[in-house]
């Protein structure tokens, strides 16, 4: 009689085991073993982090092992199971892989397929085509679209975090409580004393030290030190973490009617500005997106306001970037004066500050949420619809949606709703921000997730014209890292383009990205369909930068950055000045936020800092989802080429005093989570 020996291991995460009965039975190509109950007496069985083994022996030859079925029925009270792989010994003495890295519910069952990734052309029996099929069947009606507001990207068809199907859901969903975590960080911050003081204004600049923590050598100290000066305020459109705005201006535009007089103390080559702008020295950043958007009415007690700045750089003979010219809005008049470095101090930091307020806006919603956040939760969506967990895309991509769709349900529920978090401090809360995502959905294009197209777009691909841009460089290198990795991949299992148009799977999986994620916009350049190789690592770049890098990029820097709330105020408490010459420090301080706001943006930016427990950076694949040798070799590759990047990076930040690290692979978690 065959013997098996069964080896089955528990996820070590907190509440993964079980004391329910666990039953096994074995689809091969001969038959069907009987159902067996994986036992061992005076034993407790599929402890959380267990790795146990047991001898099956099944009556008669079942021939080549295709299915593993996994049943669990209760013990006592229903208890959740989280089951890593299954290996199985044969009687020859050979081993196969099952993967499974799911939680088995209920009264529930699991069928498992050995762990050599396979196309839908590659299966060419009827029991494993119909198992295929059933798991895209079953995920379907798991995974719906819904549309959370108007013109959004669509997400997942869930009010709130329990709602999600268990395999999505956050270990614990206390660590992701934004509330909790809110009230903990302002705890930790020795802030929480402020945290009910709304309309209470700060006496000075110095007064906002009283909720600044001081970490030695810290870029946030460094900002506090020196966010009233134009070089740091130039050097944040470069490596700050809303690095994407800046463009190298081409032409000045007509609503901003800016001179060479009005500049000619900040141009340093003896030029007029027509002619910098011909040599490439002028870059503009433009918050048009922000023009008649709905200013926060939650609070009667406090009025808060929106500008829509236009920002006029000059590239300096340092090579450094500086402001020339500010415009509050976008219709130039007597009553939205071009402010300028030459007028009064408490002029131009006033205008400089409400470009920094802008920009904290814009950073929040469109860079942050929208360009991260909810485009990565289409991904996820569409890979758990379409694609099959035997299928290789699969099986590379799913670590990088991993907690994302749990995140942004989370968010819906108590962060973007309606008198939610955001509400709390940001004037493009209450309405404000679904307006933003509303409008800034015509600008997102495939084109500008492509990394190297989009800073090629702005002008700003010149290492040589603009040396201190490491976003860019960072950016780049991480870019080929994970393009060199997904080319690999893809050339494994899709042997010519001719497999990749065939593979009905992965059209279907493009094809949802398109009509539910973009709302079926030809204008926005996304594919309904990839016909080549190249076309296909591409677009797998697309998903994991997007997940990984371009959302650690603009993530984790805002307690750097925004901590210091003269340099990212999330509110501003009077209008923008219609004239030169009447602001006063006073007048600063009473427009930026009150005490209360300020504590709850700081708690926001420290929360949303911080990585989470036990986190997984980018090249890292604990669950091995793949088994094939090739594959393994290709991660083996990969992450030896984001090592050399690590090293690279840590060479250049020696000695800086602003060192960048956002993009330094040993900082960039596999997925969006917080």
């Amino acid at each position: 009689m065959p013997s098996y020996t069964v080896t089955v291991a528990t996820g070590s995460q907190w509440f993964a085991g079980t004391d329910d009965y666990i039953y096994l039975s074995l689809v091969g190509s001969a038959g069907c073993s009987e159902k067996h109950l994986l036992d061992k007496p005076f034993y407790n069985d599929f402890e959380r982090g267990a790795v146990d083994s047991y001898d099956v022996t099944v009556d008669e030859e079942l021939g080549e092992i295709q299915l593993v079925k996994i049943e669990k029925r209760k013990y006592w009270l229903h208890d959740d199971w989280y089951l890593k792989y299954i290996t199985l010994k044969m009687p020859c003495g050979d081993y196969i892989e099952f993967p499974c890295y799911r939680w088995i519910s209920g009264e529930g069952e699991i069928v498992l397929r050995d762990g050599r990734a396979k196309l839908a052309c590659d299966d060419q029996i009827h029991i494993l085509k119909q198992h295929r099929r059933k798991e895209l069947d079953t995920r379907q009606k798991q995974y719906r679209w819904m549309e959370w507001n108007p013109g959004f990207p669509l997400s997942i068809d869930a009010k709130c975090h329990k709602d999600l199907p268990r395999d999505i859901q956050f270990d614990s969903e206390k660590g992701v409580d934004f509330v909790l975590n809110y009230s903990r960080a302002m705890e930790n911050l020795f802030i929480n004393r402020f945290m009910h003081m709304f309309q209470s204004s700060w006496s000075d600049f110095a007064d906002f030290e009283k909720i600044f923590v001081k970490i030695s050598n810290t870029i946030s100290e460094r900002v506090m030190n020196h966010w009233q000066e134009d070089l740091m305020f130039g050097y944040q459109f470069l490596n700050g973490c809303n690095p994407v705005l800046i463009q190298r201006c081409t032409k000045l535009p007509e609503k901003l009617p800016v001179t060479t007089e009005m500049v000619e103390c900040s141009l340093e080559r003896q030029l007029t500005l027509e002619q910098e702008v011909e040599q490439g020295n002028i870059f503009i950043v433009d918050f048009e997106l922000l023009d008649g958007i709905d200013a926060n009415k939650t609070d009667p007690c406090t009025l808060q306001f929106l500008a829509a700045p236009i920002c006029l750089l000059y590239k300096n003979l340092a090579n450094k970037i500086v402001p020339i010219a500010i415009q509050l809005n976008q219709i130039p008049g007597d009553e939205n004066p071009i402010f300028l470095p030459s007028d009064a101090k408490y002029d131009w930091l006033l205008a400089k500050i409400w470009v920094r307020s802008s920009d904290f806006h814009i950073h929040q919603t469109i860079t942050h949420l929208l360009r991260t956040h909810l485009v990565s939760e289409v991904f996820g969506i569409a890979l758990y619809r379409q694609l099959p967990a035997v299928h290789p895309i699969f099986k590379l991509l799913v670590a990088h949606v991993r907690f994302t769709i749990a995140i942004n349900t989370k968010a819906r529920e108590q962060l973007i709703c309606e008198y939610g978090l955001f509400d709390k401090a940001n004037a493009t809360g209450g309405g404000g921000h679904v307006q933003m995502v509303q409008r800034a959905m015509q600008d997102l294009t495939y084109t500008s997730l492509c990394f190297p197209e989009a800073i090629k777009a702005r002008g700003m691909d010149s290492t040589e014209d603009i040396p201190h841009y490491f976003y860019r460089d960072d950016g780049l290198l991480v870019w080929e890292a994970i393009k060199t990795f997904t080319a690999e991949v893809v050339g494994i299992y899709y042997k010519s383009d001719q497999v990749v148009v065939e593979d009905q799977e992965l059209q279907d999986f493009v094809k949802d990205v398109y009509v539910y994620g973009m709302r079926g916009k030809k204008t926005s350049g996304f594919p309904k369909s990839i016909k080549t190789r190249e076309k296909l690592s591409e677009y797998l770049t697309v998903v994991i930068f997007t997940a990984s890098a371009q959302h650690a990029a603009v993530n984790f820097g805002q307690y750097d950055w925004c901590s210091w709330i003269p340099n990212a105020p999330p509110t501003m408490r009077a209008p923008p000045p219609t004239a030169k010459g009447v602001v006063t420090i006073e007048q600063i301080v009473d427009t930026l936020p009150d005490r209360g706001r300020s504590c709850w943006h700081l708690g926001a930016v420290w929360a949303l800092s911080q990585f989470q427990e036990n986190e997984l950076f980018l090249g890292m694949y604990p669950e091995e989802h793949f088994i094939e040798k090739p594959v393994k070799e290709a991660m083996a590759r990969f992450r030896k080429n984001l090592d050399t990047i690590v090293s690279v990076i840590a060479e250049r930040n020696k000695n800086k005093k602003l060192p960048y690290y956002y993009l330094s692979p040993d900082r960039i978690p596999n997925s969006v989570a917080i």
